[in-house]
């Protein structure tokens, strides 16, 4: 089935050459001009990518990155005019899947496109081994795959795309340690300038929403000189 491709950007000529280059490629393309179109459209319908311009004229690109990643679990490639770093590592921490700048070769776009779809198809290759929908970290962690929701006490822990990603990926990898550079590899798929900082995030922001007050362990725990895994017994 052909995978469908939201386009939030509001240069007519980058949304027209992304829209028409990317529909020969064989993905299904929809359109907003504007921030609160390209919400609109998330309402009715769920894509299974988004490419969204950061600059946009009614909404904040962060503030809709955001809520793509928590709201909808949503792959998004963030697409700016500029290249300042501190633009780049907010964008990912907000769980933008990837950062493209203008200009661009849109060959690099269909590749970083279909990277994420690999990566996406290889941590479901990987998780359906195990043969369950419904994954419980200890007594209080449940994981429903159907969903793409984590439960902490059978509420709603609100674990961003890539939260959700990094969580599932060490569960279904229960005893193995990873370092930074291979969890960037695994679970984003790409090499962040070098920078592992986004990984220590992300596994600071899983903590807070789904360690326990009353328990001395995390979740995830920090192997020192090497990196991360999973700190909690795993039952389908």
């Amino acid at each position: 089935m052909s995978k469908r491709i939201l386009i939030i950007e509001d240069e007519d000529s980058i949304r027209d050459i992304l829209s028409y280059s990317l529909s020969k490629e064989g993905f299904i393309i929809h359109q907003a001009a504007s921030g609160s179109e390209g919400l609109q459209w998330m309402e009715r319908e769920r894509p299974d990518l988004v490419l969204l311009d950061l600059m946009l004229p009614d909404i904040s690109g962060f503030d809709i990155c955001k809520r793509l990643s928590v709201q909808w679990k949503i792959p998004v490639i963030m697409i700016t005019a500029k290249s300042d770093m501190l633009d780049k590592v907010l964008g990912m921490e907000l769980g933008a899947d990837d950062y493209i700048t203008k200009p661009f070769d849109i060959r690099e776009v269909v590749a970083r496109i279909r990277a994420i779809f690999r990566r996406i198809d290889l941590i479901s290759e990987t998780v359906e081994k195990k043969a369950f929908d419904v994954v419980r970290l200890g007594r209080h962690i449940e994981i429903r795959k159907d969903e793409r929701e984590v439960l902490k006490d059978g509420e709603r822990a609100g674990l961003t795309n890539k939260e959700y990603d990094l969580l599932l990926f060490l569960a279904a990898n229960q005893h193995k340690v990873f370092t930074r550079s291979e969890l960037l590899d695994k679970v984003w798929g790409f090499e962040f300038a070098g920078d592992t900082r986004t990984v220590d995030i992300h596994v600071q922001r899983i903590r807070k929403k789904l360690d326990r007050d009353d328990s001395e362990m995390s979740i995830i725990e920090t192997v020192f000189g090497v990196g991360y895994k999973l700190n909690a017994p795993v039952q389908s």
